[in-house]
């Protein structure tokens, strides 16, 4: 089910009713119909695959208690582990099978010998998988590491699994702040609500307006970027780094206003990341709950930044290789992530990768200055040069893209494929920038302003953006779904 169908305007009402009128008194209630209601939601797509969610339920809260009760360290260990291997292996065999299959062949072809691909078979990747699986895994780490206790509440804990607002695609929580809240009773609150239904409008209106009008131009330029020009492979790939923001930020904003709804407060996913002064601050910004989730469970584990400069170079290139491995199985997102450990590096090294950490840009000033500006200008650059490896379907279209955009310097002017006017998207990204610029502050409140009536015409221009922008030829899956 899509956070922007029909069917999810018609679900969300009716289990909101249902939770607060009729199942208010009492917290099992509560969160049997959690439980049901994001079956039903995730069901919608396949049901099938439920059975893989109720399996991971099961056995990571087998495993925290087994942890839990063992006082030996070794033993401890072994149960931890076999969370791990479970997760790592649903993970592995549902979206790396064919890869591994297919680069086993590809790497025998280059000898001379013809294999093949035999073992391929035809697998669907289940939605949702790669967020669900580690929001599990880091239940079992927790325990292990003592960090929290083991609940005996199965119900509640089969709830936190699959809570359908970020079930999907995130945030990925960790069990410390959203369990405990399914473990007690919530009760309704208004202005909780009324902030949740402004994060659910604000994510629509990234969706649709931002992410949804700006695919088929970068459909069209990344499928056909043979015949453009330098100018238009640059001005698809800058529209690429907008999409992906407005689908993926859209989609988080829906899902933590969404959660609001219930009494229930997930963690920020996205912070301005557009607004980053170098890539460092970037990952601070971008897929929060991703980024965070690697420096707890493997970045520190492995040492961090308490080793060696040498070894934490090494552990940078590892979180970078293994996020880009994460995102999906083809060689060019472990490209992406490569290139950003590349990039992360020199700023490690200069020791500046935690001086923006606690602020934003222009943080004391109506504008920003001119160095910062320059700062976010090289690093949206960057990231967005590194979205060439994340959009291409191949490592060789996406160097023959760089190609392309290298020898190529003939100007020529764009033009929509669904023939609409090309100024329009322009002055609409850049009334969105200065936007998010204004509210840079707070990426919880995008309609934090005190006058009434600027409200109210920020509400207006919001809903009739969406109703202008709205196209149900176009295809409004979020992209993130399939990772």
């Amino acid at each position: 089910m899509l956070f922007n169908s029909l069917e999810f305007f018609i679900f969300l009402p009716v289990v909101f009713i249902l939770y607060w009128f009729a199942s208010k008194k009492y917290l099992n209630t509560q969160n049997i119909l959690l439980l049901i209601a994001s079956y039903v939601f995730y069901g919608m797509w396949d049901w099938r695959f439920l059975s893989l969610i109720m399996l991971s339920t099961v056995v990571d809260y087998y495993v925290g208690i087994k942890i839990d009760s063992n006082t030996d360290k070794s033993l401890r260990k072994r149960w931890l582990w076999v969370s791990v291997i479970f997760n790592v292996g649903l993970l592995g065999f549902f979206k790396y099978y064919n890869f591994f299959v297919d680069s086993w062949v590809d790497m025998f072809s280059l000898f001379g010998y013809n294999m093949k691909s035999t073992w391929t078979l035809r697998v669907i990747l289940p939605v949702g998988i790669s967020f669900y699986t580690f929001q599990t895994m880091s239940y079992s780490f927790d325990v292990y590491y003592k960090k929290l206790k083991p609940t005996r509440d199965f119900l509640s804990f089969a709830a936190f699994v699959s809570f359908f607002p970020q079930l999907v695609a995130g945030p990925i929580e960790r069990a410390s702040n959203l369990l405990h809240q399914i473990t007690n009773k919530r009760n309704f609150n208004y202005n909780q609500s009324v902030s949740g239904l402004k994060l659910i409008l604000w994510g629509l209106f990234k969706k649709i307006v931002i992410a949804d009008s700006l695919g088929p131009i970068v459909d069209d330029v990344f499928s056909n970027y043979s015949n453009y020009p330098s100018s238009t492979l640059i001005l698809g790939v800058t529209l690429f780094s907008f999409q992906v923001y407005g689908d993926f930020s859209g989609y988080s904003d829906i899902a933590i206003g969404t959660a609001k709804l219930f009494g229930i407060e997930l963690m920020s996913n996205f912070k301005f990341p557009n607004f980053s002064r170098n890539v460092a601050e970037y990952w601070q910004r971008w897929h929060v709950s991703l980024s965070t989730w690697f420096r707890h469970y493997v970045y520190i584990p492995l040492g961090g930044s308490r080793v060696s400069k040498l070894k934490s170079v090494r552990n940078i290139c590892i979180i970078f290789l293994i996020s880009g491995f994460w995102h999906g199985a083809n060689w060019t997102f472990i490209f992406w992530g490569g290139f950003h450990a590349l990039a992360f590096i020199p700023v490690f090294l200069m020791g500046r990768n935690s001086i923006y950490k606690n602020s934003v840009v222009g943080e004391n000033a109506l504008f920003p200055s001119l160095k910062e500006v320059g700062q976010v200008m090289l690093t949206f650059g960057i990231v967005t040069f590194s979205r060439i490896f994340f959009r291409s379907e191949s490592i060789t279209d996406a160097f023959s893209f760089i190609t392309y955009i290298f020898t190529d310097f003939t100007y020529k002017s764009y033009s929509h494929p669904l023939g609409y006017r090309m100024i329009d998207y322009y002055i609409l990204l850049g009334l969105f920038v200065f936007y998010e610029y204004l509210i840079r502050k707070d990426e919880r409140s995008p309609f934090k302003f005190k006058s009434p009536v600027v409200r109210f015409v920020l509400y207006t221009l919001v809903i009739f953006g969406m109703l202008l922008f709205y196209d149900d030829a176009i295809d409004r899956s979020f992209i993130y779904f399939q990772f």
